[in-house]
């Protein structure tokens, strides 16, 4: 199952998920990341499972 959001292709630092994301909803990739990294450090929110997962559900910007 693939989502209709591309992973980004210009603003990415690891994979492009999280400036996918910024960029389909309009939002700002800096805070984005920054919201991100903090929730991803509270024992509440699993980050990096949650970012895997995104990663292999967008699809790949060179697919567009």
């Amino acid at each position: 199952m693939k989502i209709n959001i591309y992973r980004s292709a210009n603003d990415r630092i690891i994979a492009g998920v999280i400036g996918g994301l910024s960029e389909h909803y309009g939002w700002n990739a800096l805070l984005a990341r920054t919201i991100f990294v903090l929730l991803a450090f509270t024992p509440f929110f699993p980050g990096v499972i949650a970012y895997l997962i995104l990663w292999i559900l967008m699809k790949n910007p060179n697919q567009a």
